[in-house]
């Protein structure tokens, strides 16, 4: 389950918070007037996030290589994308 909490209240109760994220496999999202600007997950939580992107980027990485036409060098690509 998520927990919501104001991040004035995160403030206060960082410790407390950090303990049950970390111990807990509880998460949180941190809200200011309301809207939600940012959460706290476990570090397992994280891996497993960065895991499934990376998934994806791969999967999307092999569907552009089968698309036809001829490939894009990567120098030409990071000067119109302005990298």
């Amino acid at each position: 389950m998520i927990n919501k909490i104001t991040t004035a209240d995160a403030r206060k109760k960082f410790s407390n918070i950090i303990n049950r994220v970390a111990f807990g496999d509880e998460s949180f999202v941190l809200t200011r007037r309301g809207e939600p600007v940012a959460a706290i997950v476990s570090l397992k939580e994280l891996k497993l996030l960065q895991e499934i992107e990376d998934r994806i980027d791969i999967e999307d990485a092999w569907k552009a290589k089968k698309e036809p036409g001829e490939p894009i060098l990567w120098d030409k690509l990071k000067e119109e994308l302005a990298l």
